[in-house]
């Protein structure tokens, strides 16, 4: 049985959505403000955090920001009818497992939130648009959460986020070879870093990294070793 936070300032759909989740033999509470929010995740263990993101008082961005510096594991979902909105952007900088449109779509909803992993975010550092966005939708179909990172800058600029596992590319815009790795390792010294890239040979001569996978390389073999990592990992301190 999964717990559920659902903050929506409409409380009428965010009692709907609970009863559905209820009905599935889950937890689901509901509020309609981020204060709230934050206060009871203070007090209890959450799976999963569903905000909107437009409402008065805190927005859905600042909430996660907020209830995820209570509660670093915690899985976010961002359910929205504005998905251009310049908030969303500062909400995906934390690290989300799904941004989904109003009317949200029920059943991927639910797949969704019976994979979703605490303590599973990846920080994902690669500046090839379409290779990032092809492994945050595979990592997401396994529960796993994605900040991603498209230079050195970006990349030293996830220093509010607390990932479990992090691929870096061994060559990003803003600095020489490795340096994206680097900065990572230097913010996160206990962090399992990956290196993704078509230089093996270089990469192999890099300190500090758990392994090396080869562009182009075998998705399944990746994933195996996140889940692996993910299974091992020690419990944060509640």
């Amino acid at each position: 049985m999964r717990n559920y936070l659902l903050l929506d300032d409409n409380e009428a759909f965010a009692e709907n959505l609970a009863e559905i989740l209820r009905d599935g033999g889950d937890e689901a509470t509901v509020v309609t403000d981020g204060a709230r929010a934050l206060e009871l995740a203070r007090s209890n263990h959450f799976d999963v955090l569903l905000t909107d993101m437009k409402m008065p008082g805190m927005s859905g961005a600042a909430a996660v920001h907020h209830i995820r510096q209570v509660d670093p594991g915690l899985a976010a979902v961002v359910i929205t009818a504005h998905p251009g909105e310049d908030d969303l952007e500062t909400a995906r900088r934390e690290g989300l497992l799904a941004v989904l449109p109003k009317p949200v779509p029920i059943p991927m909803l639910v797949g969704l939130l019976s994979q979703a992993r605490r303590d599973g975010l990846v920080a994902l550092v690669e500046d090839d648009l379409a290779l990032s966005d092809n492994l945050t939708e595979v990592l997401r179909s396994r529960g796993f959460s994605c900040v991603t990172a498209r230079s050195v800058l970006d990349a030293e600029q996830l220093a509010s986020v607390r990932p479990f596992a992090a691929l870096v590319d061994l060559r990003m815009p803003g600095g020489p070879d490795g340096e994206a790795l680097r900065r990572l390792r230097a913010r996160f010294p206990e962090l399992p870093v990956f290196v993704m890239t078509a230089f093996p040979d270089v990469a192999s001569t890099l300190p500090e990294h758990r392994g090396i996978f080869s562009k182009p390389f075998d998705t399944a073999a990746l994933l195996e070793t996140l889940e692996r990592i993910h299974a091992e990992r020690r419990p944060r301190p509640s």
